[in-house]
């Protein structure tokens, strides 16, 4: 195993386990966040840097070719439309009238 390979393969596995861990903690924060807005946040952030090291990691491995430069362009439109999506969502629930939560509002209905 010369050099190279043994740098890729290291790459490989740091980018797939930053990815693996943002999934994890997007999962995580919808699951423990308290309204739309918080959820919406969170699973958009992790979601974006999560896919985006994973695709990374995936286009390193496969090696520089036309195939990789594809899961790099995936890469891109995840990184571009993740973001976007979240955001239309969530000025969508607020013109909708959705009131982000507040802490007075827990402490109220407790």
């Amino acid at each position: 195993m010369t050099t190279f390979w043994a740098i890729t393969d290291a790459l490989t596995v740091v980018l797939s386990g930053i990815g693996m861990f943002f999934f994890l903690v997007g999962t995580l924060g919808l699951l423990r966040l308290p309204d739309f807005y918080a959820r919406t946040h969170a699973a958009t952030k992790c979601d974006t840097v999560g896919a985006g090291s994973l695709l990374l990691a995936l286009a390193i491995h496969n090696g520089f070719d036309v195939s990789g430069l594809k899961i790099i362009l995936l890469a891109l439109l995840v990184l571009l439309s993740s973001p976007t999506t979240g955001h239309a969502l969530a000025r969508a629930a607020y013109k909708t009238g959705l009131v982000p939560w507040r802490r007075a509002d827990r402490e109220v209905s407790a």
